[in-house]
């Protein structure tokens, strides 16, 4: 089973070579799509030099500038699902995203089309050193979204996915607008409408190892806003019960 991961990138010239490492030394068949955002550290150059050491294993997409995580993974899911890849994997390339979740998920990825990797399930975490206000954000950003859209899973604003890529086909690319970490969400959302199997197995999500963190109070603030505005492009879909009008 060919597994493709695509890993949006933006100065992570620490982090890329180890994660590299990490994921080729699983005993899983994995290909990469790193997609760097013109990094000012280097990490583009990074990345062209790794895809040289491992011909056929991995490939670059070069972006002019800072474009975003939507457009990220959109971009490198129209490249990917032109593939011959079986399965395709939304991952951090800073280890907050342990690869060797990759296992456990590519299991349950058998009798699902889309897995999870849950900080909120039995057994899942966050990282021990964060501080408590940190860890009640981020569980009750999550909480929020799952009860004003209804979802019935543990963790819908993990970035950590495995898709079947015959399920991410059916997804309506060109109906998703959200920005940042809220396209997250909209994705499962749109998954769920469509009735997918959605499976969740616990991952311990990790603080950074190297560099900084991306995320900040303006982007949260955003995005509780922005999960108002899914809940209401989505009202004739909830009515449905299907995608009929998409």
């Amino acid at each position: 089973m060919k597994i493709t991961v695509i890993t949006p990138t933006y100065n992570e010239a620490e982090n890329l070579p180890k994660l590299v490492s990490a994921l080729f030394s699983l005993p899983l068949n994995i290909h990469l799509l790193v997609v760097d955002d013109n990094s000012p550290d280097g990490t583009g150059e990074i990345a062209e030099r790794l895809a040289k050491e491992h011909p056929n294993r991995i490939e670059v997409m070069h972006r002019p500038g800072k474009m975003g995580l939507r457009s990220a993974y959109l971009n490198g899911f129209q490249k990917i699902l032109t593939s011959n890849a079986q399965v395709i994997v939304q991952m951090d390339a800073d280890f907050s995203h342990d690869p060797t979740a990759l296992l456990e998920m590519s299991k349950l990825l058998e009798s699902h089309d889309i897995v999870l990797g849950s900080r909120y399930i039995s057994g899942g975490s966050v990282d021990k050193d964060w501080p408590l206000w940190r860890k009640y954000l981020s569980a009750f950003g999550n909480f929020y979204a799952r009860g004003i859209l209804r979802l019935p899973l543990h963790d819908v604003t993990t970035g950590y996915r495995m898709w079947r890529s015959d399920a991410l086909r059916q997804i309506p690319f060109e109906h998703i607008y959200s920005s940042g970490y809220v396209f997250l969400v909209e994705m499962i959302y749109l998954a769920h409408c469509l009735e997918f199997k959605i499976g969740e197995t616990p991952i311990y999500f990790a603080d950074r190892r190297f560099g900084k963190s991306k995320m900040s109070f303006k982007i949260q603030l955003e995005a509780a806003i922005r999960i108002w505005q899914v809940w209401w492009d989505y009202r004739d879909i909830r009515k449905a019960g299907k995608l009929a009008r998409l």
